[in-house]
Formats: C-alpha cells, structure tokens, sequence
C-alpha cells in the first residue's frame, strides 16, 4: 500500500523514482523508496485492525537538493505520511549526487 502510494505521489511531482534501486541511467535527480518494516503496533487483543509500514525515501541530486527536499516534504505532509526522520547523508563524490533520507510512515486499516 504505501510503496505504491508513495511512488504515484513523487511521480506527480516530475521526480524519476524506483524501489529498492533505480535500474536506469542515473537523471540529475531521483528518489529510491526502500521498505523498512511492516508491523501491528495497534492492538489490545489477538486480532491488530491496522498495519503500520514505513519505508525511507533516498533523494539523491546532482545540483541543490534543497528545493527537491522542500518539495517532497510538502507533498508528504498534504498525502498525511508521518515524518519520522529527515538526514543528510552525504555527498558521494564518486557519482557527485547529494544524498538526503526521509523516514516516512502511514497506518492502514486492515
């Protein structure tokens, strides 16, 4: 549920993106989603109602990353994905992209 809500939302916003890896030729800028967990944290009895998934969010730019950033966190915000952690990575110097994590998570019921 939330890789495919997740992947149409960055899509809208013109940004190549994939899951796990990006198998095509590297653009100036992309985002690669990355499953973290999938857990039934809301429950008082034998059968949880909701499913909680999380998942982080590798914005990786050639150029300034901050208005990509900016962008993003508005539109997860607005899609009502809760921001669990933000980091810069680094620079790769190898590839010469900044890289930049979101951590995001929903709740589903089930």
């Amino acid at each position: 549920m939330i890789l495919t809500e997740l992947n149409s939302l960055i899509s809208k916003l013109g940004v190549p993106v994939e899951t796990g890896i990006f198998s095509d030729t590297a653009p100036a800028e992309y985002v690669v989603i990355t499953p973290l967990s999938d857990n039934f944290e809301l429950y008082s009895d034998n059968f949880p109602d909701y499913e909680t998934q999380e998942v982080r969010l590798s914005i990786f730019s050639n150029g300034n990353y901050l208005e990509l950033k900016s962008r993003i966190i508005k539109a997860l915000l607005t899609a009502e994905f809760t921001i669990t952690e933000r980091r810069y990575v680094g620079h790769e110097d190898d590839t010469n992209y900044h890289h930049y994590s979101i951590d995001v998570t929903k709740i589903y019921k089930i």
